[in-house]
């Protein structure tokens, strides 16, 4: 089972930026597929990003596009999220996630990091 750690929230200021990294415990981690999902207050988690196996195809949800990048170093077992030019609507608590391939559903997650940004 994957077991998932975030680091990288705080605080910051409408235009700056921020990089999330999640580091993961399993050695097979470079054959799953991982996601960034965020949670606002009194709102539903909702997709950010997510990063295929190899790193070699990504996408990103609308409201984050050409701002945030997803990226995974394999050998660090660690994918980041680059976060830039951020928004008081990017205020959330950020997940990584973890896909199962057997079932096809994002099942493991870590405990969250908060980012916060004020205008």
């Amino acid at each position: 089972q994957v077991q998932l750690v975030e680091s990288g929230g705080g605080s910051v200021q409408a235009g700056g930026s921020l990089r999330l990294s999640c580091a993961a415990s399993e050695r097979t981690f470079s054959s799953y597929q991982m996601g960034w999902f965020r949670q606002a207050p009194g709102k539903e988690r909702e997709f950010v990003a997510a990063i295929s196996w190899s790193g070699g195809s990504t996408n990103a949800a609308d409201s984050v596009k050409g701002r945030f990048t997803i990226s995974r170093d394999n050998a660090r077992n660690t994918v980041y999220l680059q976060m830039n030019s951020l928004k008081p609507e990017d205020t959330a608590v950020y997940y990584c996630a973890a896909l199962d391939e057997s079932s096809g559903e994002y099942d493991y997650w870590g405990q969250g990091t908060q980012v916060t940004v004020s205008s």
